[in-house]
């Protein structure tokens, strides 16, 4: 799920690390976006001449604790004619890996882990070749395990999950490189579940959504209402449903897709989100340290991975940045340094066939946008 694209772009700036103010955007749940939310006219003119017509598309921009857009574009639901707003529900795919990450430095501070913990310590009889993984290798890519067990919707119990990555051959040996893995992060996932003794959705709840005021983030706990949650689009247009609309377990996606993707939010709540991060209201100021800092380098970005966020740096100073893919929707979300910005868009549909790809213009979107708002101080 993580596209590796250019970030260069995005060189010289970073992740915020600032007190939380009380900032805007603070509605309450089921509650809509209206012509109060923010709206940054600048930044309101530059998607007009960057984005293509066609997707639909919600994008937030934050500076320090302060929410300074928040709005939609296009068509949640084509059919129905329902816009993308600042409380659309969307699928924000890989970016759910900083979740997991959080929720397993969030039990690293209450002392029921530790991430330097072999895996063996928390799932029992672990194959001779795997004995000496960690959850840091698997917080980074590092511990060689593969990078799926099938599709992101063939049904996958907790059990079959770690059965299925015990087994599998290893793609490199545990420490020595990054090798990209979905499997790692749902092994996590696992970890959460059997170390705090709730369900992985319901942890993050409690530890983590909760505190940071985030209400509209979850599977299935936030009990969202159909017509909230975008439609997904393919290449040529078509629908393809919502996340929902696919084969999903009582509690949300199977285990092909829990921990590592799938979790659903809004840009509000992504907002929030940023500014938990900032303050001490999610993670102490050791465990967010853990979060952003560079841990893994990744040549092919001329980056690091940290845990669950990519991390760049420059003379010029840092961006932290994640994104999510999947065959029909884009997400990315960005901390960067210097202005102390956090950029956060989703768009329900990611690609039209020889007409335009979101990829294409992904970092110079996100740069662009926070670049609008630097310039505003």
């Amino acid at each position: 799920m993580l596209l590796l694209v250019l970030v260069l772009a995005l060189v010289g700036c970073s992740d915020a690390h600032t007190a939380a103010g009380t900032g805007s955007g603070g509605r309450k749940a089921g509650e809509t976006s209206t012509s109060r939310d923010p709206a940054d006219p600048d930044i309101d003119r530059y998607l007009d001449r960057v984005l293509p017509q066609g997707p639909g598309i919600t994008v937030a921009a934050a500076r320090g604790g302060e929410l300074q857009h928040c709005a939609g574009r296009g068509l949640a639901d084509r059919a129905a004619k329902t816009p993308a707003t600042c409380d659309t529900v969307y699928d924000v795919m890989s970016i759910t890996k900083q979740f997991t990450a959080a929720a397993i430095l969030k039990l690293e501070m209450s002392g029921k882990l530790r991430v330097s913990d072999r895996i063996g310590a928390h799932l029992g009889s672990v194959p001779e070749d795997k004995r000496t993984i960690t959850l840091h290798q698997l917080l980074t890519h590092t511990a060689g395990l593969p990078d799926s067990l099938g599709d992101d919707y063939d049904p996958l119990s907790r059990a079959e999950l770690l059965d299925g990555a015990l087994k599998a051959p290893l793609r490199s040996a545990p420490g020595k490189e990054f090798r990209y893995s979905n499997v790692g992060y749902s092994v996590l996932a696992a970890i959460v579940e059997k170390v705090s003794g709730l369900s992985y959705e319901r942890y993050l709840a409690k530890s983590l959504f909760r505190p940071a005021g985030m209400t509209r983030t979850g599977y299935v706990l936030p009990a969202f209402k159909r017509e909230q949650v975008a439609v997904e689009y393919d290449r040529h247009g078509r629908a393809q449903g919502r996340p929902m609309d696919h084969p999903w377990a009582p509690d949300g996606p199977s285990w092909n897709l829990r921990g590592n993707g799938g979790m659903l939010s809004t840009a509000r709540d992504m907002f929030r989100w940023h500014r938990a991060l900032t303050g001490d209201s999610a993670l102490s100021a050791t465990a967010k340290r853990k979060l952003f800092a560079p841990q893994v380098r990744v040549p092919e970005l001329d980056g690091a991975y940290g845990y669950g966020w990519v991390v760049v740096d420059s003379d010029d100073g840092r961006v932290a940045w994640h994104d999510g893919g999947n065959d029909w929707s884009l997400a990315t979300v960005a901390k960067f340094r210097r202005g102390e910005i956090m950029v956060f868009w989703v768009s329900n549909q990611a690609y039209q066939q020889g007409k335009w790809n979101l990829e294409d213009v992904q970092m110079k979107l996100t740069h662009g946008i926070a670049e609008r708002l630097r310039h505003r101080a």
